[in-house]
């Protein structure tokens, strides 16, 4: 890509001239730099950091950030010296860069390498989250290129995708990046039953787009007479590795996923959140228990929205997402979507320090056990329950009233003889 190119895509996304003016000298380094190098699939080498530092745009990150996603490997790739760098583009880029290279320079093989992977990563997200959004990114844009590398190469990255960068990616509220992941390395691990459930999942996606397309005109004609204008509304399928999960979950039973294709509709602010809701179970009745409010609880990666599934028109059942432009916004970048360096907002979310403890804690364990137990305390997916005050507990999928009760107290989990489900010891 030319720099005119670039530059164009850079005022598209509302980066300052001044930011651009920052960024160019990193451009025209890095390309000067990786100028020889070609990647597997015959392109230039510079397409990646590139395309790296682009997706960090569209993250709406600073113009550091940005600078140090094309330079992530001229260090690795080209032995340039990060004194260099520091001399070139100041202290905070070079940090970035160093940082980057830092988590990629990994010589360790089989489970070795993956707690190593973990270690620093951890390191990286208590030193600063640009870095991992740097590698994020980074590995997204290689699992979109994965193709040209050797069959063995494909399996270990895409493993190492979907059993630590997506899970990282969810953590860090970045839904959208998480589910690229996935299922961008879904076929890699299991080619066979990826083009099965593809196959399934088209005709039901098409069929029901249609539907929505035909249900929308009574949906927006009812919003319209209550004062609601949505910002937009669209139609959402579900990632197919999340359907996979279910599926499995389900006794490969599709009847129990009612959400393969979902209304999302994007309103100005909350309270038209809530007046949407009633609209659409004032048209069509409710399923019970589908009913979900991460407004007013979020999950504890910042996701918010209203989940509703209703009985629609000709049997038909249908699910719906409602939420403000700015939460959309959020499920999908997470942490990046409110990005503001050295301010509150840019802190690192509680998890990433409880995150550090724990692993400080068990540096001394073997490298077996640190990974076993980091995929089940925090890779795992995760279960939300709610304390009698209201406080959101954050627990791994499968965990049992015991794990609940030792989160909050280890003397509650201590003394603790039996627990009430559904009103029912």
């Amino acid at each position: 890509m030319e720099w005119l190119s670039y530059e164009k895509k850079l005022k598209e996304l509302g980066y300052s001239d001044k930011d651009i003016a920052t960024i160019k000298p990193a451009f025209i380094f890095a390309e000067e730099a990786h100028k020889n190098e070609k990647r597997m699939s015959g392109e230039p080498y510079f397409t990646h950091p590139v395309a790296v530092s682009l997706y960090i745009a569209n993250l709406k990150l600073d113009s550091s950030a940005i600078s140090a996603s094309l330079l992530h490997d001229v260090v690795e790739n080209q032995g340039i010296k990060i004194e260099s760098v520091k001399k070139e583009f100041g202290q905070e880029t070079a940090f970035l860069v160093e940082a980057v290279t830092k988590v990629d320079a990994i010589k360790y093989k089989g489970i070795e390498r993956e707690v190593e992977s973990l270690r620093r990563m951890f390191l990286a997200l208590a030193e600063d989250i640009r870095v991992v959004a740097i590698k994020l990114m980074d590995r997204l844009h290689n699992m979109e290129t994965l193709e040209f590398q050797e069959k063995e190469k494909q399996q270990r990255i895409a493993t190492e995708t979907l059993e630590l960068y997506a899970p990282l990616a969810d953590r860090l509220g970045m839904w959208e990046i998480k589910a690229k992941l996935e299922d961008l390395a879904f076929p890699y691990i299991n080619p066979e039953k990826a083009e099965w459930l593809k196959s399934q999942v088209d005709e039901k996606r098409k069929r029901g787009t249609k539907f929505l397309e035909k249900l929308k005109p009574e949906l927006e004609n009812e919003l319209k007479q209550d004062g609601v204008e949505p910002v937009k509304i669209s139609y959402r399928t579900k990632h197919l590795y999340s359907i996979w999960k279910k599926l499995q979950k389900y006794e490969m039973d599709f009847g129990r996923i009612l959400d393969i294709v979902a209304m999302r509709i994007m309103v100005r602010d909350v309270a038209e959140c809530y007046k949407t809701l009633g609209v659409i179970h004032k048209l069509w009745r409710p399923m019970p228990g589908r009913i979900k409010d991460f407004i007013a609880l979020p999950k504890p990666n910042g996701y918010q929205s209203l989940h509703t599934t209703v009985f629609g028109p000709e049997k038909n059942i249908i699910d719906f997402q409602i939420r403000t432009v700015e939460m959309d916004r959020e499920a999908e970048f997470g942490v990046a979507a409110h990005w503001a360096y050295k301010t509150p907002l840019g802190k690192k979310p509680e998890w990433v320090n409880k995150l550090q403890e724990w692993y400080n804690e068990h540096k001394n364990t073997s490298q077996n056990e640190i990974l076993s137990a980091l995929k089940i305390d925090f890779f795992k997916d995760r279960i939300f329950a709610l304390t009698p005050k209201g406080d959101v507990i954050d627990l791994p999928d499968g965990a049992t009233p015991i794990d609940f009760a030792y989160h909050i107290h280890s003397e509650i989990g201590d003394r603790m003889f039996g627990a009430k489900i559904n009103g029912k010891m």
